[in-house]
């Protein structure tokens, strides 16, 4: 009867000892607008979920949903994840804010960080993006000095600042070293669609594009200009190396990994609070792809050093003089845009055309 009692108390501790186990391990999960496996921008969200977990092995639980739409689901899905006992959740999308601060409002003990967005609207929400127009600098560069057409297409998901940002960035440095430049811009309105990305730079193309950027997060745009030929491209949020070293040239890579590791680190030591993150090529959040051979090597060497500039804090991508599109004064000789500017950005540089949509 006493060795029975001793086995059962011993049981009965160690089911203690094991949900207190399950109760110290943090649940992190993520709000992902398109699949893992896109080669762009959620997939280097998802490789910043699994640096978490390689970094605190059994002490965190992650979860993630892929494939949620910017509106009414993505609120269904971050409740459901707060329900589920999330201690801390990232949502990586611009379309995201609102329910992010709509969920954080019925959970005040789960600490929210929303991607690219500004509002935070209550103590449990961080937001957080990345310097991408840095990166755009380059691209433009070197875009400017390869084009043989003087066109450069750009599809563009949502005319939002940090698209618009991207383009002025990308447009100002081509011209900077190629006047007759001209950019032809197509909205997609969408993150991730294949065919319709596909189809904008099949468009492109025909237009006189012989370089193409992209603000979209699938492949299909660099597939698109390798069928072309003679089509210059950039990966866009990873390397999409693959098609290096030709048609992408370079790329911008997002590195996520090390803010998520901070910000959990953060929620299990207690330290947490609310702050806005913008980090661009310095801090390493804004990587910059391989620059293949088939950029001049002279051209090459003008990026890395544009880039190690940017990085230090010796330029500005935005420096004057600069004016905005309709001819009124932006920036004078020497004077750098503002965050705050930068971050409400509803115009584009002058030499641009057409309009930005409402």
């Amino acid at each position: 009867m006493k060795l029975t009692t001793l086995f059962a108390s011993a049981a009965v501790a160690l089911g203690l000892a094991t949900t207190a186990m399950a109760e110290d391990k943090t649940k992190v999960g993520f709000v992902f607008v398109g699949p893992i496996g896109d080669g762009g921008w959620t997939y280097e969200h998802n490789k910043g979920r699994e640096a978490v977990e390689a970094e605190f092995g059994d002490k965190v639980e992650t979860v993630y949903v892929e494939n949620v739409a910017e509106g009414p689901d993505a609120e269904r899905v971050m409740t459901q994840m707060a329900l589920d006992g999330a201690d801390l959740i990232f949502t990586t999308s611009f379309g995201y804010m609102d329910a992010t601060n709509n969920v954080a409002a019925k959970f005040p003990k789960v600490k929210f960080e929303h991607a690219t967005g500004y509002k935070r609207l209550h103590p449990n929400v961080s937001t957080y993006s990345a310097r991408f127009y840095e990166g755009r600098a380059i691209q433009g560069h070197i875009a400017g000095n390869m084009t043989k057409s003087n066109i450069i297409g750009y599809i563009a998901s949502f005319p939002i600042p940090e698209v618009i940002r991207g383009i002025n960035s990308a447009y100002i440095h081509a011209a900077k070293v190629n006047p007759d430049v001209e950019f032809k811009i197509i909205w997609v309105y969408t993150w991730f669609d294949p065919a319709k990305e596909a189809d904008a730079a099949k468009a492109l193309i025909e237009q006189g594009a012989d370089v193409v950027l992209q603000h979209t997060d699938s492949t299909a745009p660099q597939a698109a200009a390798q069928e072309a030929g003679n089509v210059v491209t950039f990966g866009q949020a990873s390397d999409m190396g693959q098609y290096a070293p030709f048609p992408r040239v370079s790329s911008i890579i997002d590195d996520w990994a090390p803010y998520y590791i901070a910000r959990t680190r953060a929620v299990m030591d207690g330290t947490w609070e609310s702050m806005d993150t913008w980090d661009g090529i310095g801090p390493g959040m804004v990587g910059i792809g391989e620059i293949s051979d088939a950029v001049p090597a002279e051209v090459k060497e003008e990026a890395l050093a544009m880039k190690a500039a940017l990085a230090d804090g010796s330029y500005h991508a935005f420096t004057g003089p600069l004016n905005k599109q309709d001819g009124s004064a932006w920036l004078a000789e020497g004077e750098t845009a503002d965050d705050g500017t930068l971050a409400g950005m509803n115009f584009y540089v002058e030499g641009i055309t057409g309009e930005i949509p409402q």
